[in-house]
Parts: structure tokens; sequence; C-alpha cells
């Protein structure tokens, strides 16, 4: 599946349930905040190592989050007419420029400490 396939299937589900009308851009917005905070609620608490590996239960409601996560984003960028992956292609590129490897090689401090003036 294409991010466009989910794009349509999105508004096919909406559509058939009468949902249009409860997706507006702030209510989207307001969504994804809270699932992306379910997200984190898996993790809060862990220490670093036992963050890396999860069990199968976790894992398995990670995935169920994440689903969600990119449910709420695609429906937010369709109002907008955004691909995502052309966004997060974009925002890559520009994060390279930001972030020259051999300037911040093992650092993890914002881009705005290497800026020399």
């Amino acid at each position: 599946m294409t991010i466009e396939d989910l794009r349509i299937e999105l508004r096919e589900f909406a559509r058939e349930r009468d949902w249009e009308k409860f997706h507006s851009p702030k209510n989207l917005a307001m969504a994804l905040s809270v699932e992306v905070a379910e997200v984190v609620e898996i993790f809060q608490w862990m220490k670093e190592q036992e963050s890396t590996t999860l069990d199968a239960d976790k894992l398995r409601h990670l995935r169920e989050e994440i689903g969600d996560v990119l449910i709420y984003l695609t429906n937010l960028a369709d109002k907008f007419d955004i691909d995502p992956l052309e966004a997060a292609t974009e925002k890559l590129h520009r994060n390279r420029e930001k972030y020259p490897a051999d300037v911040v090689r093992g650092k993890a401090a914002k881009y705005t400490e290497y800026i020399k003036t």
C-alpha cells in the first residue's frame, strides 16, 4: 500500500461513517498528539536498555499506536494536500544541511548550537 492508497482508504473509511465533519485540521492535530502521547506512554519509566527490547505485548501495542499516528498524520496531511513522504524527504534534505555529519557526529545538540556567528 502506498501513502496515496492509504489516503483513499482513510477518506472512504470516514465517509462510510459520516465522520468527515469531525476531521477538521484542529481535531486531527489534537488526535495526532494524543496518539503520539500513547506511543510515549509505552516507554514511560523504562530504562534506556529496556526501551530497546520490547516483549511481544508491548511490541504489539507499539505497532497499533504507530498505526494510529500514521492514520491521523495522513488524514491531517490530506487536508492540505501534503504528501507525507515528500514532506519527510524535503525535511531530511534540510536537516542534512543544518546538521553536517562532519560537524555534528556523535553530538545531540540543536543545530543552532553549531551556527558560527
